[in-house]
Parts: C-alpha cells; sequence; structure tokens
C-alpha cells in the first residue's frame, strides 16, 4: 500500500507527485490491470507464447541484401 505523508510546507501537488511516483514504482498499476479479469490457463500459455515469439522475432538479426 503506496502512503505520502505530507511534511509542513509541502504543497499538495509535489505530494500527489511523491505518491504517483511510489505508486509505479510498486507496480500497483500493472497488479491491478492483470487482476482486472480472468484469464483461462489455456490463453494465458497462449498470450505468454506469442509475447516470447515476438520477443525472438525482435532479437533476430535481419538479413540485409
Amino acid at each position: 500500500m503506496a502512503e505520502v505523508i505530507l511534511t509542513d510546507g509541502e504543497t499538495i501537488e509535489s505530494g500527489l507527485r511523491r505518491f504517483k511516483r511510489k505508486v509505479q514504482q510498486e507496480d500497483i498499476i500493472k497488479e491491478i490491470k492483470r487482476h482486472s479479469y480472468y484469464l483461462k490457463p489455456g490463453e494465458k500459455k497462449r498470450t505468454k507464447a506469442a509475447l516470447a515469439r515476438k520477443r525472438n522475432r525482435k532479437k533476430r538479426p535481419r538479413d540485409v541484401e
């Protein structure tokens, strides 16, 4: 749980900026998006394999002639 305590003389805007940065560092948004819907195990496996194929395609050098 991300928590930010404002110090004396600190503006709300700077506190909000610190809070957003902390949420981003703790991957809270990514975790919420991951749990927002259910994927069947087979669908999860297919998605994972597709991402791996995409990564490998990017890594592979192109043959330029």
